[in-house]
């Protein structure tokens, strides 16, 4: 049977306070940034099929989502900008 780990608690009452946040945060964030996936996921599968009416109505959907992202700290702005600009491209090579 595998060791189950136990979290080590922090002592001092700020450190607990940082530890609470910081678990707050990690959980919003990966949220966000899953969210942000599933948008550019869900453009690329449009593109796949060749529906560009779709792939377009998909990526005014994502590309809100990962500048969202950026503005919340999550992604950085060099990678939300090229997740976009290699979307569109993909939607415009459809033609």
């Amino acid at each position: 049977m595998a060791k189950v780990e136990e979290k080590k608690s922090a002592r001092h009452k700020s450190a607990r306070k940082r530890s609470i946040q910081n678990e707050a945060r990690r959980k919003r964030n990966s949220s966000i940034n899953s969210g942000a996936k599933t948008a550019v996921k869900k453009v690329v599968k449009a593109v796949m099929q060749s529906d560009k009416e779709g792939a377009i109505m998909l990526f005014a959907i994502a590309a809100p989502a990962l500048q969202k992202a950026v503005a919340g700290g999550v992604l950085h702005k060099k990678n939300a900008a090229r997740r976009i600009s290699r979307m569109a491209k993909k939607i415009n090579k459809l033609a």
